[in-house]
C-alpha cells in the first residue's frame, strides 16, 4: 500500500547520519523534497522500496543517502571495520539506463561516499575498459553503471556481486524500452537474495512490475508526483502553425531569448538540422542525438550546462536521463508519438519545485493526433493560432539574447571545454554548471563477445541545490580492438540505443569505441 508522510523540517529528522547532513549542507541543501521525506525513514531502515516519482523530484537523492549511510554502517563478510572495499567486489550497486545517467547519479553519490569514507566508480561501454578494470582491482564500495559493460565485466570475472548488500535500479521504465530488462533480470540474480533492494520507475508497464515481485521483498510503495501527471508549476501552451515555413519562424523566435531552452524533434536528422540552422542564424545551439559520438555528445552537454550556449535540439531517447537545471522553455517542435513521451520532454523545466513553460507546435495534419495525446497527457490547454510577433510568443522569449554572428555561433556551438585538473579514478572532469543528478561512468553495449574485448519562458525556474563534488570518469580512450564485438550467428544485427547500450537480445557488431569526454560538474 502506498504510504504517505509530511516533510519534516531537516533530514537529521528523517535519521540521515550527521556526516551526510553536513555534506548537504556544505552544497546548501537543506530541506529534504517530498520524495526523499517519504522513502528516507524506510530506506535508512533497510526496507525494500518502490518509489514513484517524476523527473526532477529528488529521487536520485532519495536513494543516495541510504545506499551510503547504510553501506557505511554495514561490516563487509571476513572484515572488522565498516567501510573496507574488496578488489572486485562492490557492496552498493546502481543500474541506470544510459552513460549520462550514470555520470550524473555518481556526481550525487560521490560526496557522500567520500564523507562517509567510500570510493565509487562508474561503469559504461563506449570506452576502453582498462580503466575500469584496474578501478575495481583497487577495490570499490559503489557501482553506478549501465547493464551492457556491467555484464561484460561479469562475464570476464572483473567483478563479483556477491558481496553487494544495497542495489538501486533508477529509471526501470527506460530500461524497459531501451530493451535491457533481461540483462537487468540477470544482474540481480547475481546479487545476494535478502539484501536491500529500491526501485525507482515512472510507470510499472512493460515488464517492470515482473521486476518488482521477482526481486523486492514486501516493498513499501511511495508515490510522489507521479511521471503520468502533468506538473501544476509547468504552464503549458499549444501554438497553431499553419505550414512549415511558418513553423520555422516561430521556432526561431521561441529559440532567441537568452534564457536555457530545450527543444525537441522526432528524428536525429531533424535535430543535426535545425541545430544548425539556428546557429547559422546567430543562435548558437547543439545537438543531442544517436548518431553523435560520446565526446561530440559530451561537449555539447558541457555547453549546454556551463551556459555557453542556450539552446539544445534534442530527440527523446538522448535526452533520456539527462537533468539540466534552469531550463525555462522546453519547445515541442515536433509533437511525441505517445503522451508518456510528451510528460518526459516536458519534465526537463519546472524542476525542483520551480515553474516553467511548455510549447507545443501543431501542423493541420497533426491536430487530431495532438488532440488525443492532450487527453492522455490531461492536458488542458487551448490550442492558439499565433505568429512569431504575437505577445504570447514574445513573453515566452522574454529578454532577447544578444545577437551573434554566424562565425561566433558556431564557434560557440563546437568550443570545446578546458579540462580541469584530474581526480581519483581516471579520466578527466570538466567544470559546468547545473546538471542534476549525480557523477562517473556509463553502462556500454554487450554484443557477442570476444576474448579480452571491451563491450560493450516565462518565469525563470531556478535550479535547486549547488554544484556537486564530482566524481571522475573511469574509462579512456579506444574501445578494445575498435570493435567490442562479434558478428552473431544468424547474421541478426543488434540496435543500439543513443546511450550506446545494446536494444534487445540480439547480439551484433558494437559501436566503436570513443575517447572518454570530461564531464561537468551538477547539481542535486
Amino acid at each position: 500500500m502506498p504510504q504517505n508522510s509530511s516533510a519534516p523540517a531537516s533530514f537529521d529528522a528523517l535519521g540521515v547520519p550527521k556526516k551526510l547532513t553536513a555534506s548537504l549542507t556544505a552544497r546548501g541543501i537543506a530541506a529534504p523534497f517530498p520524495i526523499q521525506a517519504a522513502t528516507l525513514p524506510d530506506t535508512l531502515a533497510g526496507r525494500d522500496v518502490l518509489g514513484r516519482g517524476r523527473t526532477g523530484s529528488g529521487k536520485t537523492l532519495a536513494f543516495a543517502l541510504p545506499l551510503v549511510a547504510r553501506l557505511a554502517a554495514l561490516v563487509p563478510s571476513g572484515e572488522t571495520i565498516p567501510g573496507r572495499s574488496q578488489p572486485g567486489r562492490p557492496r552498493g550497486l546502481v543500474l541506470a539506463p544510459t552513460r549520462e545517467l550514470a555520470t550524473q547519479i555518481a556526481e550525487t553519490v560521490t560526496p557522500l561516499a567520500t564523507a562517509a569514507g567510500l570510493k565509487v566508480m562508474t561503469i559504461f561501454g563506449g570506452v576502453n575498459q582498462t580503466r575500469q578494470v584496474e578501478t575495481l582491482r583497487r577495490g570499490v564500495d559503489i557501482v553506478v553503471a549501465t547493464p551492457g559493460r556491467l555484464e561484460d565485466l561479469m562475464g570476464q570475472r572483473h567483478v563479483v556481486l556477491d558481496a553487494v548488500a544495497v542495489t538501486v535500479l533508477d529509471e526501470a521504465d527506460h530500461m524497459a524500452d531501451l530493451g535491457f530488462l533481461p540483462g537487468v533480470t540477470r544482474i540481480l540474480r547475481a546479487t545476494p537474495a535478502g539484501t536491500q533492494r529500491l526501485l525507482f520507475s515512472a510507470t510499472l508497464d512493460r515488464g517492470v512490475d515482473k521486476l518488482v515481485k521477482q526481486f523486492l521483498d514486501r516493498p513499501l510503495v511511495h508515490s510522489v508526483d507521479p511521471a503520468e501527471s502533468a506538473v501544476t508549476s509547468m504552464e503549458h501552451h499549444v501554438f497553431l502553425v499553419g505550414d512549415a515555413t511558418e513553423k520555422t519562424e516561430l521556432v526561431h523566435a521561441l529559440a532567441s531569448g537568452s534564457s536555457r531552452r530545450l527543444l525537441f524533434t522526432r528524428t536525429k536528422h531533424q535535430a543535426k538540422k535545425l541545430a544548425r540552422q539556428l546557429t547559422s542564424n546567430g543562435i548558437p545551439a547543439v545537438e543531442l542525438h544517436g548518431n553523435l559520438s560520446q565526446n561530440a555528445r559530451e561537449r555539447g552537454l558541457d555547453a549546454f550546462t556551463s551556459g555557453d550556449v542556450r539552446v539544445m535540439v534534442a530527440t527523446d531517447i538522448a535526452a533520456r536521463g539527462i537533468h539540466v537545471d534552469d531550463i525555462d522553455l522546453v519547445v515541442h517542435v515536433d509533437p511525441p508519438a505517445e503522451h508518456k513521451a510528451y510528460l518526459h520532454r516536458s519534465g526537463r523545466t519546472a524542476r525542483a519545485g520551480n515553474g516553467g513553460d511548455v510549447v507545443t507546435l501543431v501542423l493541420p495534419e497533426q491536430r487530431g493526433d495532438f488532440r488525443a495525446l492532450a487527453r492522455a497527457a490531461k492536458i488542458d490547454a487551448a490550442p492558439v493560432r499565433v505568429g512569431a510577433t504575437d505577445d504570447k510568443v514574445l513573453a515566452l522569449v522574454g529578454e532577447l539574447a544578444p545577437a551573434v554572428s554566424a562565425e561566433k555561433a558556431h564557434a560557440a556551438a563546437s568550443r570545446k571545454p578546458v579540462a580541469q585538473p584530474q581526480g581519483t579514478g581516471g579520466g578527466r572532469r570538466r567544470g559546468g554548471a547545473g546538471r542534476s543528478g549525480g557523477p562517473a561512468e556509463g553502462g556500454a553495449p554487450r554484443g557477442a563477445r570476444t576474448a579480452g574485448a571491451g563491450r560493450s519562458g516565462a518565469g525563470s525556474s531556478r535550479g535547486a541545490g549547488r554544484a556537486g563534488g564530482a566524481g571522475r570518469a573511469d574509462g579512456a580512450g579506444r574501445a578494445d580492438g575498435g570493435r567490442s564485438g562479434a558478428r552473431a550467428s544468424g547474421g541478426s544485427r543488434t540496435v543500439w540505443s543513443s546511450s550506446g547500450e545494446r536494444s534487445g537480445e540480439s547480439a551484433g557488431r558494437s559501436p566503436r569505441g570513443s575517447r572518454r569526454a570530461t564531464s561537468p560538474s551538477r547539481s542535486v
